[in-house]
């Protein structure tokens, strides 16, 4: 049997106990954040691709090629994520609160139905894929004219995908900054994956010479940076507010474990800063594993609480994490480029792709 085959086998035995763990509402709620952990790393890498292009000259003057290749290589999983969210759809019923409870306008009663959220998401996939397919490889010539809207659209789609898919599913927080935080956490995901993935090359030398790491290192921190600053000023505004909902909300998402989570990914942030000063290829490598568990944990913290009031994690999220990556790993061969597809045959069989 082929590698996908037992890949994707082992993925659909996973969920099956997942779902036996979980129950069908615990293990819906455990496959959507671990979903959203597949979905960060290409739409995470998609903003920062956009804009790489738009500066490409620059980029590859500074030794960036192959942090850029390693992020296109994420978004070639767009079509792998799409293909996963199909589940999610049939399990909306079961996920979110507003299936049951009665409409208030007429608008909300289009709006918060299932038929028209799938159509939704679909819709916001789509272009996320179009987008992912449409910048995979790189351009003779970047400009405004492509990288401009592409940024637009995808900062609209993003903002209303987490409002449909993340925010309803828990509305006792009342946040217009969720969106953005949760895209920003996706790019700082996606940029600790592509670190990890690429290769090292050799630094600039001469007048824009920098020290080794510091390339990667400082984008990374730039995105914790903001991610965390984002986290403040929402908690500082729901502190501030001190409304009972949204109140609930974060309490929710305390305890033990909520709050070693915190401190875990304040220390990051702090770390990465510091790293700044003396930075070194090893240390920013060991910042962007900590950064990746960071954020794919947030995914975990923001979904969970939903169904269970707090935040643990469980067997089911555990399983449900490797049915993900399982059945990723099985679908990626057969959905990539056909050009992708040849050139990889060709390297197996040993002749020039």
């Amino acid at each position: 049997m082929r590698r996908p085959a037992l890949l994707g086998l082992a993925g659909l035995v996973l969920l099956a106990v997942c779902l036996i763990a979980g129950g069908w509402r615990g293990a819906a709620a455990s496959y959507l954040a671990a979903w959203l952990v597949l979905l960060a790393l290409p739409v995470g890498a998609l903003p920062v691709v956009i804009v790489a292009e738009r500066f490409g000259k620059r980029v590859r003057e500074r030794g960036g090629i192959e942090m850029l290749a390693g992020l296109r290589r994420l978004t070639a999983l767009m079509p792998v994520a799409a293909v996963l969210a199909l589940p999610l759809l049939a399990a909306a019923p079961l996920l979110y609160p507003w299936v049951s409870a009665p409409a208030r306008t007429p608008l909300a009663a289009l709006w918060f139905t299932v038929p028209f959220f799938a159509v939704r998401v679909i819709a916001y996939l789509a272009a996320w894929t179009w987008l992912a397919l449409r910048f995979a490889r790189p351009f003779d010539a970047p400009g405004e004219g492509r990288t401009v809207p592409a940024v637009g659209l995808h900062a609209v789609i993003g903002t209303l995908f987490v409002t449909d898919v993340v925010a309803s599913l828990d509305p006792r927080l009342d946040s217009t900054l969720l969106g953005l935080l949760v895209m920003t956490a996706w790019s700082g995901l996606a940029f600790a994956a592509a670190i990890l993935l690429a290769w090292e090359e050799p630094e600039p030398v001469g007048r824009g010479r920098t020290a080794p790491g510091r390339g990667r290192l400082v984008p990374l921190v730039v995105l914790l940076g903001l991610w965390a600053y984002m986290h403040f000023v929402q908690f500082l505004i729901v502190w501030s507010a001190n409304l009972p909902p949204e109140v609930a909300w974060y309490l929710a998402r305390g305890g033990w474990v909520g709050r070693a989570l915190a401190i875990v990914a304040g220390a990051v942030v702090v770390l990465a800063g510091l790293a700044t000063l003396r930075p070194g290829r090893p240390t920013t490598r060991i910042l962007a594993g900590a950064a990746l568990a960071v954020h794919a944990l947030e995914m975990f913290w923001l979904i969970t609480p939903a169904v269970r009031d707090r935040f643990v994690l469980r067997p089911s999220d555990v399983l449900a994490a490797g049915a993900v990556a399982c059945l990723a790993a099985a679908l990626r061969p057969l959905m990539r480029p056909r050009a992708d597809r040849a050139a990889s045959t060709a390297r197996r069989a040993g002749r020039p792709a």
